[in-house]
């Protein structure tokens, strides 16, 4: 046990426990029986809180634990993450402000209420939801796999169910000031992970390529490493078979982040359309963070780092790479801030995750299916339930489910969300396609690209089928007909799938055009993407 590490963790755990539970009277509405205050934080959001929540809702403990952990293992690949976060906001800039527009014109919690609107088909808003709660539930699961990374790093590392207790309880804790706080305790919280995350990584950059012999050796050392492996897909350069696959990964991933309902969650609490634009200039600064932390993957490298053995399944953990670095080459007492800065970054996502699937079970499922005539007191009621059953379905997950398996599961709910690209993104600008072609797309793109990814195997890891994104061009077949020979070159599964669902969507949209049929009513006005927070259009916040 590292009891230094462990107490410095704890202390600062115990303070954003206190901070979770005080968060219900910061910025306090009439009420917190209203999906508009516990889901959406009463969605006044200025500029500062919003860019440290968005920020600590896209940044997660994943992105801090699992990128440094891809570059040791494969090295350039690991980089996509940076370019992906570059494109990303220029992409999203317009969209986005026009999602907040129209969703404070009509009140919608959820992209589900958006295309239920836009289109008047409560079947097409039902798909979307459950695609964002199942495609958020793997990724929830992710926060657990960077926390529990952390927790071995400090001899939490048990065998079995008890190995998992410490997560257990860490959870049961996020919960419960949830359930009673809503989203202002992750916004609250997420100061303090900021804040702790920039200064640990700020000091592992400067501080350890120095006690590694400068980032020329660092280099000389991971490309040596690379070079020793029969693998031809890794080094500190792609290759030509791994180029495509970056640069469609990173596209693909810059595409799905803001369809991901909590994305959406953090914008649509926003105080205004002036928010979300300086939010979207100023987020990139936490791509140059992430571009730092990605290269602590070769800096491990450098230092002779080793995973732990996951006493719960006997094999090494590589999330535990940075927890590993981090604890061999600091101070005990530094490390212990920075296993917190990595655990309370675990904390945030998953709370603003859970938050906004119980937000789609509320709106789209239950209020549409169970209970139409639901209060907005039961409304939020049902949507603290749905919050902490999402958690700990999450928790069961990893407890029952091998954490590897999870992380590929994330890379399939990034190709699931995807699909939800033609209903949500390309209907803010356009009506075009017709409601059948929009869900027989989904349904070609989700069929194709699930059983792409389910032919993708890895006989490394002795895993047959999920084992991966990266699919050889090879491999993909139209009828039997296979457009690109026996090529092995690499491309992200999530593309393909989505290229295969427009496809669809426009020849079914042009089939129903021809055929005269009826495309539902659309709800909202050409005007209603332009509207302000100062416009007396502007549904008021937890109205009836």
């Amino acid at each position: 046990m590292q009891w230094t590490e462990l107490i410095v963790f704890s202390a600062l755990f115990l303070l954003v426990t206190v901070m979770g539970f005080v968060a219900a009277r910061w910025q306090k509405g009439e009420t917190l029986d209203h999906l508009d205050e516990w889901g959406l934080g009463g969605r006044k959001f200025g500029s500062w809180i919003t860019w440290f929540l968005v920020g600590g809702d896209l940044y997660t403990a994943y992105t801090f634990v699992a990128v440094p952990a891809l570059m040791f293992g494969a090295g350039a690949l690991g980089f996509y993450a940076l370019p992906y976060t570059i494109i990303l906001y220029p992409l999203v800039f317009l969209p986005l402000v026009r999602m907040w527009s129209v969703s404070r014109v009509h009140g919608y919690v959820t992209p589900a209420d958006f295309v239920k609107g836009r289109y008047g088909s409560h079947w097409l808003a039902l798909i979307i939801a459950v695609t964002g709660i199942v495609a958020t539930m793997p990724y929830i699961a992710l926060q657990l796999v960077g926390l529990e990374a952390v927790l071995r790093s400090m001899g939490l590392n048990g065998s079995g169910i008890l190995g998992h207790l410490p997560l257990f309880i860490a959870f049961l804790i996020l919960a419960l000031y949830t359930y009673q706080s809503g989203l202002r305790a992750p916004a609250l919280i997420a100061f303090v992970k900021d804040i702790l995350i920039y200064l640990v990584i700020l000091v592992a950059i400067i501080y350890l390529p120095s006690k590694f012999g400068g980032w020329g050796e660092i280099f000389n050392d991971a490309q040596a490493k690379f070079d020793a492996t029969p693998s031809k897909a890794d080094g500190i350069l792609l290759t030509g078979t791994n180029q495509l696959q970056y640069a469609t990964l990173a596209l693909g991933s810059a595409l799905a982040l803001f369809l991901y309902p909590h994305s959406l969650t953090g914008i649509l609490a926003s105080r205004g359309r002036n928010v979300i634009k300086r939010n979207m200039v100023a987020l990139p600064a936490y791509s140059l963070l992430l571009g730092l932390l990605a290269l602590l993957g070769f800096v491990a490298i450098s230092a002779g780092t080793k995973p732990i053995v996951n006493q719960a399944t006997g094999r090494p953990d590589t999330n535990t790479i940075v927890p590993e670095l981090f604890g061999a080459n600091f101070p005990s007492w530094f490390a212990g801030i920075a296993f917190a800065a990595i655990g309370i970054g675990a904390l945030v996502p998953a709370a603003i995750m859970s938050i906004a699937a119980a937000n789609l079970w509320t709106r789209n499922v239950y209020k549409e299916y169970v209970k139409k005539d639901a209060t907005p007191a039961e409304e939020a009621k049902q949507a603290k339930l749905a919050s902490l059953v999402v958690k700990f379905g999450a928790v069961a997950f990893i407890v029952f489910v091998d954490p590897q398996f999870s992380i590929d599961l994330q890379l399939i709910g990034g190709v699931m969300i995807l699909q939800t690209l033609p209903a949500v993104a390309i209907a803010l600008y356009t009506r075009w396609f017709h409601v059948y072609g929009l869900i027989a797309g989904w349904v070609a793109g989700m069929g194709y690209g699930m059983w792409l990814l389910y032919n993708i195997g890895n006989p490394a890891v002795g895993k047959a089928h999920f084992a991966g994104s990266a699919l050889p061009l090879g491999n993909i077949s139209i009828f039997g007909w296979h457009p690109f020979g026996a090529s092995t070159t690499q491309i992200y599964v999530g593309i393909v799938a989505l290229l295969v669902n427009l496809v669809v969507a426009v020849i079914v949209t042009l089939i129903a055009k021809k055929a005269k049929s009826p495309n539902g009513v659309d709800h909202t006005d050409p005007s209603d993407y332009h509207v302000d927070e100062d416009n007396p259009r502007v549904k008021p916040v937890a109205a009836h």
